[in-house]
């Protein structure tokens, strides 16, 4: 267990320390009386609003749409059904940036909605909803999914016979099991809604600025190092409070069920009912997770001759000092990196997490491993600039900077992957090997790795994709001649003209497709088949 906290204690708590010491110190004296004069203001008051606001309806819009879905996947059986759930987790494991960019080729100027009807959505709360809603619909599907399809449904059936209605039944008996479930579903929408980047700053516009885009504003472009850090402390709490509670929805989600195998309780759609319900679904997933993801790859080809991709064997000198498809193969090599860091630092967490004797200390360890997924990733990188300068750990012109940097991403993946295979390792394997004279590493070597390598498969590439597409703390770290693609766009989309924003379109359909591929190929490597994360 020293690794992985030494890991997160260097590279997450001290830059995030450090940043927001430097912002709330001035002159040699701590100003913590900022906190008011900053939370005081009009413009801050009005970000914090936005920002709580559009999180709620973000999280309710998502529940609405994705739990009939959640059902399907649940209850239903039907062709195709693992890969419309792959199809349906690709825009979870998207960058932000593409998200955004997806529905700005849908929603924005000269999109498919403004070619059609001269509807334009891309500066309005509208298009920043529905872009949560594309990216975090698996959130729900997969856990109340998961769920869902393992409670047994003879506990509803007998309520049936004993005459209760169909809804009565399913509210009084489905709903309190599934309950746990939605909530922490539903707090991992608001987590990740609360902390939004890459679509607000995309599609958000001058006018609406969540907390994370506003400490990106404060720091890179008005160089208030203090707001920024009132703001990154205020995102902070109020991340540690939803990760608090998510920890013990998880726990009730664990202990309070009897559960049965997935397999069993699935079948064919019988009645009109549920033939319309699964065409509903497929149609919602068409129009909002296809239709964005189609609109974004035929703006790529707009350009005659494959144009737009061609440009991007071109440096121009003025947004890259590199081609921009260079970017692809740094990226590639980033994410590889930050993939291996994720494993040894995920795999040795999640195996000292999962021993029997685990007290309340490492299971609040397990929360903290969490951290990095809501605490403003802006605020990391900059850390990274601030803290990481001196001897021995000097590393701001590094170029292992940036997949230590998306390793911090990585990691909880890895170890919300591992940690339910190797909590189901039956000890008595272990200590037998133990008795009859095998080492710990052998006993690891011969028991543990036969019994967990497929969920290693499925971690390692979870922390690829998410490690490809981390933005926030890379935009500041990455390097002018070896920016992520991630950067690359956002820098094309920054840059006025049809060229940048038809080689930002081509970069980001390449991004989606390797996300893509990547996600297919850990639906075959699933050892199981609940649907769950």
């Amino acid at each position: 267990m020293a690794l992985p906290v030494a890991f997160f204690a260097l590279f997450f708590a001290w830059p995030v320390a450090a940043i927001t010491a430097r912002g709330l110190k001035a002159d040699g004296t701590w100003h913590l009386g900022r906190f008011a004069g900053v939370l005081g203001r009009s413009d801050i008051r009005h970000v914090l609003w936005f920002t709580t606001w559009q999180a709620l309806a973000s999280t309710a819009l998502t529940l609405l749409v994705a739990l009939p879905a959640a059902w399907v996947f649940a209850r239903l059986e039907f062709p195709g059904k693992q890969v419309l759930r792959a199809v349906v987790t690709v825009p979870f494991v998207l960058p932000t940036v593409v998200v955004g960019t997806a529905f700005l080729a849908l929603v924005g100027h000269g999109g498919l909605l403004d070619e059609l009807w001269g509807v334009r959505l891309d500066t309005t709360v509208w298009a920043i909803l529905l872009a949560h809603v594309f990216f975090n619909y698996a959130v729900v599907v997969r856990t109340v999914g998961g769920l869902w399809g393992q409670l047994d449904p003879r506990q509803e059936e007998a309520a049936r016979m004993l005459g209760a209605s169909p809804l009565r039944a399913w509210r009084q008996v489905t709903l309190p099991a599934l309950a746990p479930a939605v909530a922490a579903a539903a707090l991992m929408v608001f987590l990740f809604t609360f902390t939004s980047f890459g679509v607000v700053q995309i599609l958000g516009g001058p006018a609406f600025s969540t907390l994370e885009v506003e400490i990106y504003r404060q720091t890179s472009e008005v160089f208030d190092l203090t707001t920024a850090a009132v703001l990154t402390l205020v995102q902070f709490a109020a991340v540690g409070a939803i990760l608090a509670v998510h920890a013990r929805t998880v726990r009730r989600r664990e202990t309070a069920l009897r559960l049965v195998d997935a397999s069993v309780t699935a079948r064919r759609p019988r009645g009109a009912g549920q033939w319309a319900l699964l065409g509903g679904v497929l149609a919602t997933v068409a129009v909002l997770l296809v239709l964005p993801l189609g609109v974004l790859v035929r703006r790529s080809l707009d350009a005659p001759g494959l144009g737009y991709y061609r440009a991007l064997t071109d440096a121009d000198g003025g947004t890259f000092l590199v081609a921009p498809l260079h970017a692809v193969w740094t990226s590639l090599e980033y994410a590889v990196a930050a993939t291996g860091i994720a494993l040894v630092v995920g795999a040795l967490a999640a195996a000292a997490l999962a021993r029997r004797d685990a007290g309340r200390l490492m299971r609040g360890f397990d929360a903290l491993l969490m951290l990095p997924l809501g605490v403003s990733a802006v605020t990391v990188g900059f850390g990274f600039l601030i803290a990481l300068d001196e001897p021995p750990l000097d590393l701001r012109q590094s170029w292992f900077l940036v997949p230590l940097a998306q390793a911090l991403v990585g990691a909880p993946f890895v170890v919300r992957t591992m940690l339910p295979v190797l909590r189901a390792v039956d000890t008595r394997l272990r200590e037998a090997a133990a008795v009859l004279g095998a080492s710990p590493w052998r006993v690891w070597r011969e028991v543990d790795l036969p019994l967990v390598r497929r969920a290693l498969l499925v971690a390692a590439g979870f922390a690829f994709a998410v490690s490809l597409g981390e933005f926030g703390a890379t935009v500041f770290i990455a390097r002018p001649d070896n920016p992520t693609l991630p950067v690359a766009v956002a820098r094309l989309l920054s840059r006025p003209g049809e060229l940048n924003y038809g080689q930002a379109m081509a970069l980001s359909t390449i991004l989606m497709v390797v996300c893509a591929a990547a996600l297919l190929l850990l639906e075959r490597l699933r050892t199981d088949r609940t649907g769950e994360f």
